[in-house]
């Protein structure tokens, strides 16, 4: 057993930690308020963009209303935009979007590339040894529109040139709190499919007309149909930021928990052998005073 010493060392190092992680979670607490007011005031925006876009898909002559909209004959190349976070003690957040992201396209025959957007992320894909062709960190607590357009431009631009023939996003959709789902989006080509349950509700209550375009169709295409897309990536970071400040909060919360836990076990140790050693100095004075008692009668 530890000697009394080492038990008040450990139980102190433990209340530390504990200290440690209550302010941690206070600080997740703050930020995840503030993720989820911007995830709310975006969201409403972003839901309507998207039934905008799979609606505009299902408009005739699809394949020529935009590049973005083409379907190419045959996939050779993939590209997954991948969003997870820059810190770690999070539970298993990072960890979850990295195992859903090997699930979905580790067995892939089909060339895949990523753009990793958190530091997380990216070092989890490149010890996997996959290609990561692009780096997204150290984004803003805040982030703007302005701030992360340039990883939806780049998506945008990899397919028009041919460089990816499908483009995906991987993302953890904030549901609450307590759930935080890893959620996959098929963002290029577009596709109107069960992935649009939203939209498909939506259209089963409002008949579903063509389109018609001022002052150009060309010109509204290709103002819209980028940037909705984009606002998508937007959209997934915001998710992404509030789940990963919930997961943060709820892990901080636990260990906090297992350290206010572990320290009553030490403490209850402490107490024992602080008892133990009493007794034993008790049990040798009884013993010392018998023995001189012994000696004085003889």
């Amino acid at each position: 057993m530890a000697s009394a010493r080492e038990m008040r060392m450990r139980i102190r190092s433990v209340k530390n930690i504990s200290q440690v992680t209550r302010a941690l979670e206070a600080v997740s607490a703050s930020k995840v308020r503030k993720a989820m007011a911007a995830v709310s005031a975006t969201r409403a925006y972003s839901s309507k963009a998207w039934q905008v876009l799979t609606h505009i898909a299902r408009q005739p002559g699809r394949e020529n209303l935009h590049p973005l909209l083409t379907r190419r004959p045959q996939v050779h190349n993939i590209l997954v935009l991948v969003v997870s976070g820059d810190r770690g003690l999070a539970g298993a957040y990072n960890t979850n979007v990295i195992r859903f992201v090997t699930q979905h396209f580790g067995a892939s025959t089909i060339p895949v590339r990523y753009i990793a957007v958190g530091r997380k992320g990216r070092d989890l894909l490149m010890r996997r040894r996959k290609q990561v062709i692009a780096e997204f960190s150290s984004l803003p607590a805040a982030p703007s529109f302005a701030d992360v357009s340039a990883i939806g431009r780049m998506a945008v631009d990899d397919f028009l040139k041919g460089e990816a023939d499908e483009v995906f996003l991987v993302y953890t959709d904030f549901i609450n709190m307590a759930r935080q789902e890893t959620t996959l989006k098929k963002l290029l080509p577009l596709e109107v499919g069960d992935e649009a349950g939203q939209v498909e509700k939506y259209e089963q209550k409002h008949l579903s007309a063509a389109y018609i375009y001022e002052p150009a169709e060309t010109e509204i295409m290709d103002e819209i149909v980028p940037r909705f897309t984009a606002l998508q990536v937007y959209q997934a970071i915001l998710e992404s930021l509030a789940s990963e400040h919930a997961a943060r909060m709820v892990a901080m919360r636990n260990a906090t928990d297992n350290a206010l836990e572990l320290v009553g076990g030490l403490q209850l140790q402490y107490n024992k052998a602080r008892q133990q050693t009493i007794t034993n100095d008790l049990l040798d004075i009884a013993g010392g005073a018998e023995a001189l008692a012994k000696a004085t009668q003889g």
